[in-house]
């Protein structure tokens, strides 16, 4: 990170800069047009690679930034979001697995910390009037530095992205803005594709629209380990961290178009959207933990684990990560795990995968106690006639009552 000589005269900013149209709008209106002094800040959650981060970085200064950083947090992601997302199977609407949602309040709070650090008395971000992100940035800000102003240029000018491009055209910036046909967000968990299609309730995403192109054929079986409902192997490779295995993962079945999918949801904001995602190592590691779980984990467990997770997926997706009923979810989540391990067996093929079956020391489907519609070895037959006398009984009293009425 370079600073610039010192402008004491000038309010200091922290800018969440992705390099974009929107956010290089903001450099130079709060640089040239408010005299703010703008330090920028892009928080990497395994989204970028080392060339792009650069190009990133020189983008900032050519734009006129006191200074520019880079904050990488895709550990930190893992360890503090992504695995309870996991622990708790949250697929929003059963369907997303949150990859921008998560993503985008984890980057927002590691803003703000910066914001704090740095001691800037304002702080800024680039999104519109339209989304989710601009709550979750303003609501993540206004936690961590409640004192600091909110600065929102698009949003506050509701600008155009023509109008945007000619202003910074004037200002000297005369780079190429093409607009893409479908706009990318990639990260640790997963890819999001929106387009002219996703703005429709009836039309699907073609081919050429998705990141990862298809390039495998046939079948293939990949053997998931999971150590207490973390992914730490695949196949005979073995991970210390799980991130490498999420991002192996992503390598294996991201060329077979797994993992593609359109969500359709309820933004913060109050209206529907959809989007296009392609996450197949989230969608796969989620189905074959889900699978490893419903074997060692007991129905009451299953039942409010499922429960909690949702919640808690809806609760991160609104921007509310931040709330203390968060951390209480998390220890519960964390707690169920203590069995959830063994090896899941997922066949990949294109634009789908199985799971095969599990082996868990800690299957609670052992022979010993008896095999489903087979045999029993645990009780007798008149164990359950008596169980099944005592289960019905209110229910048979209330039936018969109903009936004399």
């Amino acid at each position: 990170m370079t600073f610039l000589p010192e402008m004491a005269d000038k309010q200091k900013v922290v800018l969440a800069f992705s390099g974009g149209l929107d956010t290089s709008f903001c450099v130079k209106y709060l640089t040239e047009d408010k005299g703010m002094e703008v330090h920028s800040v892009l928080v990497d959650t395994g989204g970028f690679s080392a060339d792009e981060l650069a190009a990133i970085e020189a983008r900032a200064y050519s734009l006129g930034v006191a200074s520019h950083a880079v904050v990488s947090k895709t550990d930190d992601y893992y360890q503090d979001c992504l695995k309870f997302l996991v622990f708790g199977n949250v697929l929003k609407n059963n369907t997303y697995p949150l990859s921008v949602s998560a993503e985008r309040i984890f980057q927002a709070i590691a803003v703000g910390e910066y914001a704090r650090q740095i001691g800037a008395s304002a702080i800024a971000h680039g999104s519109t009037g339209a989304g989710n992100d601009q709550v979750r940035f303003d609501m993540a800000f206004r936690i961590i530095v409640p004192e600091a102003e909110i600065i929102t240029p698009i949003r506050d000018l509701r600008l155009s992205r023509e109008a945007e491009i000619e202003y910074l055209k004037s200002k000297g910036v005369d780079q190429e803005w093409h607009k893409a046909a479908y706009s990318i967000n990639k990260g640790l968990w997963g890819t999001s594709v929106g387009g002219k299609e996703t703005l429709t309730s009836n039309q699907y995403l073609p081919e050429s629209a998705w990141p990862t192109q298809v390039t495998k054929s046939g079948d293939e079986t990949v053997t998931l380990t999971f150590t207490h409902g973390e992914l730490t192997g695949i196949n005979d490779e073995t991970f210390k961290n799980p991130v490498g295995a999420i991002q192996r993962l992503t390598e294996l079945a991201g060329p077979y178009g797994i993992g593609r999918d359109i969500h359709v949801g309820d933004t913060i904001i109050g209206i529907k959207g959809r989007v296009g995602f392609e996450a197949p190592a989230p969608l796969i590691i989620i189905k074959a933990h889900h699978a490893l779980e419903k074997h060692v984990l007991t129905k009451n467990q299953l039942t409010w684990k499922e429960q909690l997770g949702n919640y808690y997926g809806t609760m991160l997706h609104e921007g509310q990560f931040m709330d203390p009923v968060m951390r209480n979810i998390e220890t519960f989540l964390a707690d169920t795990q203590g069995h959830v391990t063994g090896k899941v067996f997922v066949q990949l093929a294109p634009y789908r995968f199985t799971v095969l079956g599990i082996e868990s020391p800690y299957d609670l489907m052992s022979a010993k106690f008896g095999s489903y519609g087979e045999m029993n070895n645990a009780w007798t037959g008149d164990d359950v006639r008596g169980f099944s006398k005592v289960a019905s009984n209110q229910v048979m009293i209330y039936e018969r009552v109903k009936n004399n009425e």
